[in-house]
């Protein structure tokens, strides 16, 4: 990942303006206030101002004027919303305190701590792109900070339903009840222009970072800042056991499976026929009769991010 520039640190004239935008729901927040975060950018140089929100529709206001560096307190939920409202703004940069369960976007930058040291971390870092994917589909337009696909994981997502609340017990009967009847058509891709042969997939998705929900690292190499897409697939004829996909995923070895493939792209291009599909943790639901494609590219640069020293 290429740095842009760097230094956040405040320059001699005064303090830097900032927006601090700050999750109380997510998971992580009862460690930390406003106040604290608000004093520990101060104590960086920064002069943040504290936008409460209590729902996404909030963003929009609070986020309607911000420049300069607007952090971010809260998990990849609260993340992806800012970070939607701030695609391809002159003038902003998104800095990301988690909060969160997985923290997906923060780990693939390389942020990750308690929030007070995440913010002391980010004097004198550097900012570097960061890439979303455009998903073009029969249901419209998406925007993903982290991954889109279809597959095993979409229709566990499909059946587990995230807009009811997190439920480990709802989780285990969502995996046990989609597996167990599982049986993907076969899939036609165009990865840039390049037809793939047709072959029944058991997972296919498209990875902007190298992890998605609970912190499955499917595309371990994921970059990204690096104008491209990871495109991972499972081919069903030659799928190992669900026990061998999750011993490799705790090893961080997923992408070395022989039944794993990965390809990078600028432009996928996935027949739709009204199969599940996921857009970071948001689901698109099946459509029975459904047909089309779905396009997904990469929208290079979409942001730009402050990563803190050491960090990716």
């Amino acid at each position: 990942m290429t740095v842009l520039s760097s230094g956040v640190s405040p320059a001699p004239s005064g303090r830097r303006g900032a927006t601090l935008i700050f999750n109380a729901g997510a998971g992580g927040s009862e460690h930390c206030t406003p106040d604290d975060l608000v004093a520990a950018l101060e104590g960086i140089g920064f002069s943040p101002v504290y936008r409460s929100t209590a729902c996404e529709a909030d963003l929009d206001a609070a986020l309607a004027d911000a420049q300069g560096a607007v952090f971010v307190a809260g998990g990849d939920g609260t993340v992806r919303a800012a970070a939607l409202r701030l695609a391809g703004r002159e003038g902003v940069t998104l800095g990301v305190i988690p909060l969160g369960t997985a923290n997906n976007v923060a780990r693939t930058l390389g942020v990750q701590g308690e929030p007070l040291d995440v913010i002391a971390g980010y004097a004198g870092a550097g900012v570097r792109p960061f890439d979303l994917g455009r998903v073009e589909a029969p249901w419209g337009q998406d925007l993903f900070l982290e991954a889109c696909g279809c597959g095993a994981f979409a229709d566990v997502l499909a059946e587990y339903d995230p807009e009811s609340g997190k439920s480990p017990l709802r989780a285990v009967q969502a995996l046990t009840a989609t597996l167990t009847h599982f049986d993907p058509p076969p899939v036609a891709l165009c990865v840039d222009g390049v037809p793939v042969p047709e072959v029944p997939l058991a997972l296919l998705e498209v990875m902007n970072t190298n992890a998605t929900g609970p912190r499955l690292r499917l595309a371990t190499r994921a970059d990204p800042g690096d104008g491209q897409l990871d495109v991972v697939r499972i081919d069903a004829g030659a799928r190992e056991g669900l026990l061998a996909y999750l011993a490799a995923l705790a090893r961080d070895e997923f992408t070395g499976l022989e039944s794993v493939q990965v390809d990078r792209a600028g432009v996928i291009e996935i027949p739709y026929v009204g199969q599940a599909f996921h857009v970071d943790a948001e689901v698109r639901p099946p459509v029975q009769g459904a047909s089309g494609r779905v396009r997904i590219e990469v929208w290079a640069g979409a942001l730009s991010v402050l990563v803190p020293v050491g960090g990716a």
